[in-house]
């Protein structure tokens, strides 16, 4: 029986900075749009199985094949591991729900759902995904985080919403680490996203992307665009604009946009010329 997938969810957990909050606060962004993920796909898989209660912190594998566990090294390794590192109950439950989670997509195939059915009924294809990567990166990108009236990420809080509401949520499918670091780089204030568009670029393929970051009670304003390099730098477009100068004209998007426009320009910058000329 292999264990490999498991061992490996393990290990990640293993290598998370649990209470290091100032790696925590410099991913905000990305942990906040992680978590609202997570919050996504576990709303499918619990209405998909009628556990709408137990939503949204829960072990999935609890659902698909009760009583199932990973093999007894892993079991006794894992919660060797979950007394010694995770303090509060519904963290534990999802580190072992997704260590299991690993072990029955790579033990139990056939116990997991018919995905083709799925597609042919037309239901939600969240379904199909890991629903505990974006839960997985969180916790590598500043620890884990605390339930209340609010989720409380250590940097930013953000509301539970409820489980109709996370149904019909933007999915947020762009989880490169690239991605993740640039939308959190520099992200300081209040931020808003623009995509410039016009004739061949529209808002699904822009020129380009840019924010605005207003910051401080004096209202700072920090406009930058996200360049070739990879990187923020900041630009005169917005004021320009602003001028009268609106050659070329520009839309107000979401940070989902946003992040799959830097995933596209990072994979583009990491396809060989040649492989692009093909």
């Amino acid at each position: 029986m292999s264990t490999v997938a498991a061992w490996s969810v393990l290990e990640r957990l293993r290598g998370v900075q649990w209470y290091d909050w100032d790696l925590a606060v410099a991913h905000t962004r990305s942990r906040a749009l992680l978590m609202r993920e997570f919050l996504r796909r576990a709303a499918h898989w619990a209405k998909a199985y009628g556990a709408e209660e137990q939503w949204p912190f829960y072990d999935v594998t609890e659902l698909i094949a009760p009583g199932f566990r990973a093999a007894e090294d892993v079991e006794n390794a894992l919660e060797d591991f979950l007394d010694r590192s995770v303090g509060t109950p519904s963290t534990a439950r999802t580190c072992r729900g997704a260590v299991r989670w690993a072990a029955l997509r790579t033990e139990h195939p056939g116990a997991l759902p018919d995905r083709d059915r799925e597609e042919r009924e037309g239901q939600d294809q969240a379904q199909a995904l890991d629903l505990y990567e974006p839960l997985l990166l969180l916790y590598e990108r500043g620890g884990g985080y605390s339930v209340g009236e609010f989720i409380d990420l250590y940097g930013v809080m953000i509301p539970y919403g409820d489980l109709p509401f996370h149904l019909t949520a933007e999915p947020f499918l762009t989880l490169a680490p690239g991605t993740l670091d640039a939308l959190d780089q520099g992200a300081v204030g209040r931020i808003t996203y623009y995509a410039k568009i016009g004739a061949g670029h529209p808002r699904s393929a822009p020129r380009g992307i840019l924010r605005r970051r207003v910051v401080g009670r004096d209202g700072g304003v920090h406009d930058e665009a996200f360049t070739r390099n990879l990187r923020w730098e900041p630009t005169e477009y917005l004021r320009r604009y602003e001028l009268g100068h609106d050659d070329v004209d520009h839309v107000v998007i979401s940070e989902r946009e946003a992040a799959a426009f830097i995933e596209r320009v990072a994979g583009a910058a990491a396809t060989p010329p040649s492989s692009q000329a093909g």
